[in-house]
């Protein structure tokens, strides 16, 4: 099999060509089609992300070995499955869930995999999709996804899940009320998509990039603002009338944490999900008496997949822009996401 690995922290990946490995037990072997190349790979490539005050999580502190296969959005075909994966269904093309658990625990058994303390994701402590075959260690992980282009279907499994995970934490919105995107990449512009197939519009996308803004007015934002104001808060008060219901933060990092806190009104929420990295200082006695809602949102559950291709096979949630490049091109392409130079998403092809 090929595939395109970190062989060292922070350089480009390198070919690799390795046996294909035959699937044991409950294991299925899929031959891919596509990856998404998701923005969350340029840290995992680069070895850590930050945590603000000078602190990191190293990549190598949650279970990854070099060399190393990147990819957590893979979609291809199930060619072959181990004696104990049960009624497996063989030429069929399937989604992969990628966020598994250690199978075990309370967490996996209640179907919470991506809260699991003993992760085993792929394209992480698992080889990725980077490739052009993916071992997967259940089919429970499959997911069909027919009737989607299966192209945009492979992105569902990391921006489509974790924004649908981060705007249900926001539920349920008033309608009257207005919810700021932080950052409209191929995340963000998905979680206007998310907020749009879930019936909401008052959304307010923020972005220093022009293009990437009308990109979130064709996608469904009812307002833009450019983050590079230094009075981003006040200005989503004004096109909301007031301190808005909630936001989104796509971005994640202490200037984009603090003007979303600054806009919210009493009861407000604010959804982390960016990893961009930093800190911001909290007054706790103001956080109580503002009665705000702080919450992480880190991925989301197969049942969660699951919900977000109805939405996508319903039609209710539409692809963003995203384009095809081959698989060789995958380095390049992290190279591009770091630069902050990609509308939408990419997909690689093999």
């Amino acid at each position: 099999m090929l595939s395109y690995d970190v062989v060292e922290w922070g350089k480009p990946l390198e070919k690799a060509e390795r046996e294909t490995p035959k699937p044991n037990g409950t294991e299925v072997l899929l031959t891919l089609k596509y990856c998404g190349v998701c923005h969350s790979d340029v840290h995992i490539r680069d070895g850590y992300f930050e945590l603000g005050g000078g602190k990191r999580l190293l990549m190598s502190d949650r279970g990854m070995t070099l060399p190393a296969t990147l990819g957590h959005e893979p979609y291809g075909t199930v060619i072959a499955a181990g004696p104990e994966a049960g009624d497996v269904p063989i030429g069929a093309d399937r989604l992969v869930y990628p966020w598994m658990g250690c199978g075990i625990c309370a967490r996996c058994r209640e179907g919470l995999d991506n809260y699991c303390m003993a992760a085993r994701m792929i394209g992480i402590q698992r080889r990725g999709g980077y490739a052009d075959h993916l071992l997967v260690p259940h089919p429970r992980y499959l997911i069909d996804a027919s009737g989607i282009d299966p192209a945009w279907a492979a992105t569902l499994s990391c921006s489509g899940l974790s924004t649908y995970s981060a705007v249900s934490k926001l539920n349920p919105i008033p309608r009257e009320e207005w919810v700021a995107v932080i950052g409209v990449g191929g995340l963000g512009l998905t979680a206007i998509g998310m907020l749009r197939a879930m019936g909401h519009e008052r959304i307010i996308a923020v972005d220093v990039d022009a293009a990437k803004l009308n990109a979130a007015e064709v996608a469904g934002a009812a307002a833009t603002i450019d983050s590079r104001d230094v009075e981003v808060a006040k200005k989503l008060q004004q096109i909301a009338g007031g301190p808005i219901y909630g936001a989104i933060d796509l971005v994640g990092n202490t200037d984009t944490a603090s003007f979303a806190l600054g806009a919210l009104r009493k009861g407000g929420r604010l959804i982390l999900v960016g990893l961009y990295g930093g800190e911001i200082p909290l007054s706790l006695a103001a956080t109580i008496q503002r009665a705000l809602t702080i919450q992480g949102s880190h991925l989301g559950s197969v049942a969660e997949l699951k919900e977000v291709v109805a939405l996508a096979r319903e039609g209710k949630l539409r692809p963003i822009p995203f384009q095809k490049r081959p698989l060789s091109e995958v380095s390049r392409t992290l190279d591009e996401l770091k630069a902050g130079a990609i509308l939408g998403r990419v997909v690689v092809e093999m």
